[in-house]
């Protein structure tokens, strides 16, 4: 579908609708790993429907020079990168300018994940389905971080479920991932608040407050 025939209510509405995507597959003990702040809400559903552990994992954009709305790349907090080298180049960014970037967006990714995580263990993902959640794929860059990191720990499967993914992105993604779940892919994609009639910003401590209200409940 395209832009204006595709719209959900909110974040809560994506993760039921993808939930239900999910539960077709009968994964037995999957591990849903949602990227902050969106994609935890959108997570949240789908964990409570289909059974499965949730937490979180943290990619950080990084941003372009002369446009912060278009991403380079993306980090992870142990520092693993993605880089989309066509953008880079054709934007003639700079490498001094890519690792400062990084130093900021692997400081905020650990910040976030002490944030909301706190000294909780982090799951085991070897041979382990795993689920990556967000509320919308735009760029893919921070996707294809965050899967790139996960396959560095042996899972047995990575699965990509999201409410919407751009058009010219979901190949790049089928690439990196062993399935993705979606709802649409509009082929006019400015932005992932377009396909959501409500989309506040998510704060820290919805997050916090999410995520232990789970936890609390295993």
């Amino acid at each position: 579908m395209g832009y204006g025939q595709f719209m959900l209510k909110d974040r809560n509405e994506a993760g039921l609708l993808l939930a239900e995507k999910l539960k077709d597959l009968k994964i037995k003990n999957p591990l849903i790993l949602a990227i902050p702040r969106g994609g935890v809400m959108v997570a949240y559903e789908i964990a409570k429907r289909i059974g499965a552990e949730l937490d979180i994992v943290t990619p950080r954009k990084l941003k372009d020079k002369y446009d912060p709305e278009l991403a380079i790349g993306a980090v992870m907090p142990d520092g693993s990168t993605f880089l989309n080298e066509e953008v880079i180049a054709a934007r003639g960014i700079e490498i001094a300018y890519i690792e400062k970037e990084k130093e900021l967006e692997i400081n905020e990714s650990l910040r976030r994940l002490n944030a909301y995580r706190g000294i909780r263990e982090y799951p085991k993902l070897n041979g382990r389905i795993v689920i990556l959640v967000d509320d919308g794929i735009a760029t893919g860059a921070t996707a294809i971080a965050a899967i790139k990191w996960i396959r560095k720990h042996d899972p047995k499967k990575i699965i990509v479920a999201v409410p919407v993914i751009a058009a010219d992105i979901l190949d790049k993604l089928r690439r990196e991932a062993d399935d993705i779940i979606y709802l649409d892919v509009p082929e006019l994609f400015f932005g992932i608040g377009q396909f959501y009639r409500e989309f506040e910003q998510v704060e820290d401590g919805e997050v916090i407050k999410i995520l232990d209200s789970y936890w609390k409940d295993k």
